[in-house]
C-alpha cells in the first residue's frame, strides 16, 4: 500500500503541473486589461501603463509568467498579489476558503448522511411504495434549479416563517450557514440517494449475496457486510469528486445567500479580470480534487477485499 500511495503522489506531479498551466493560459488569454482597468473611464498614459505591466511582471512571454508563478509557490507558498488591492492572495484565500470549507463541508455531510440513508432504505425495498417516493423525491430536487431552491428556502423559511436570516453575516456561524448548505447539497444529495439505491437494489441479485442468505448468516451482517461495502464503490467515487464541486460551485448558492466565500470570490475575480486571485482560488481547488481522488482509491481497498494495490 505504502508504493502505491508513493507512486499516486508522484503522478499528481505532471497532473498538478498540466492543469495549473491550462487554467492559468486560460485565464491570461481573456480579453480585456487589468492594469488599464485600474484607472477606469479617466484612462492613464502609455508610459505609466508600461511600467505598471512591468511591475506587475505581464509584460513577460505568459510562460515565463507561469513559471514565476509555480516558483512562488512551490518555494515561498506565494500565490502573488492582488493587481486592484495590493493585497496577498494567500490573504484573500485565507478569508475566503474557510467560510466555503464550512459550507461544503456541511453540504458534504448532509448528502452523505441522508443521501446515503434514502438510498439504502430505497434499496432494500426496490418496487415498492417507499421506494417509488424515494426516486420521485430525488428527481424532483434534481429537476429544480439551484437558484429556484434558493429562492424558495429564503422566501419560505425566513420571509414567512421566519426561522432563518435571508442573508449570512460576515461571522458566517455554523447555524447561519444551515440553509445555504442545504441548498448546496440538495442536488448532490439526490443523485447519492439514487447511485445508492440503484447499486444496492443490484447487488441484492447478486450470487454471493444468495451465498450469504444459504449460509444462514444474520441479516444485519448480509447488509452491513456484504451488500453496503460493494455498493458503496461507486458512491464514494461520486463522493470523492463532488467535495472539490460543491467547494468550486458554489458561486449561485454563495449569490443567493450573501456568503463571503469562494464563491463570491471567483465572481468578482472574473468581473476586475483579477487572474493572479482566480488562478490561485483554482489552484488550490486542483490540488483538493488530486487529494480526494487518492483518498477514493485508498478507500476501494477498504470497501472491496478483493481490490489489491500492488
Amino acid at each position: 500500500m505504502g508504493r502505491y500511495v508513493a507512486r499516486r503522489l508522484l503522478q499528481m506531479i505532471p497532473v498538478f503541473l498540466g492543469t495549473t498551466l491550462l487554467i492559468f493560459l486560460m485565464v491570461y488569454t481573456l480579453p480585456g486589461d487589468p492594469v488599464r482597468g485600474l484607472f477606469g473611464d479617466k484612462g492613464a498614459d502609455p508610459a505609466t501603463l508600461e511600467a505598471m505591466r512591468h511591475k506587475l511582471g505581464l509584460d513577460q512571454p505568459i510562460l515565463v509568467q507561469y513559471w514565476e508563478y509555480m516558483k512562488g509557490i512551490v518555494f515561498h507558498f506565494d500565490f502573488g498579489t492582488q493587481i486592484a488591492s495590493g493585497r496577498p492572495v494567500t490573504d484573500v484565500l485565507g478569508d475566503a476558503f474557510p467560510v466555503t470549507l464550512r459550507l461544503a463541508g456541511m453540504a458534504f455531510v448532509l448528502e452523505i448522511v441522508v443521501g446515503i440513508s434514502l438510498g439504502v432504505y430505497a434499496g432494500l425495498r426496490a418496487g415498492r411504495l417507499s421506494d417509488n417516493i424515494v426516486l420521485v423525491f430525488t428527481l424532483l430536487i434534481i429537476s429544480i434549479p439551484v437558484f429556484v431552491l434558493g429562492f424558495i428556502v429564503k422566501s419560505v423559511f425566513a420571509f414567512q416563517l421566519g426561522w432563518i436570516s435571508p442573508n449570512v453575516s460576515n461571522d458566517a456561524t455554523w447555524s447561519e450557514l444551515i440553509a445555504p448548505a442545504v441548498v448546496l447539497g440538495s442536488l448532490s444529495l439526490a443523485y447519492v440517494a439514487r447511485l445508492t439505491r440503484t447499486t444496492m437494489a443490484e447487488n441484492l441479485r447478486a450470487d454471493y449475496m444468495r451465498t450469504a442468505v444459504a449460509k444462514g448468516l444474520p441479516r444485519r451482517r448480509i447488509v452491513g457486510v456484504h451488500l453496503m461495502r460493494n455498493s458503496l464503490i461507486p458512491v464514494v467515487t461520486f463522493l470523492g469528486t463532488d467535495l472539490g464541486a460543491l467547494m468550486g460551485g458554489a458561486i449561485v448558492t454563495e449569490g443567493l445567500f450573501n456568503v463571503k466565500g469562494i464563491g463570491g470570490t471567483i465572481f468578482e475575480s472574473i468581473t476586475r479580470r483579477e487572474g493572479t486571485t482566480l488562478v490561485g482560488l483554482v489552484t488550490v481547488l486542483v490540488i483538493v480534487y488530486l487529494f480526494m481522488s487518492l483518498i477514493v482509491d485508498l478507500l476501494y481497498a477498504v470497501l472491496d477485499p478483493r481490490i489489491r494495490y500492488a
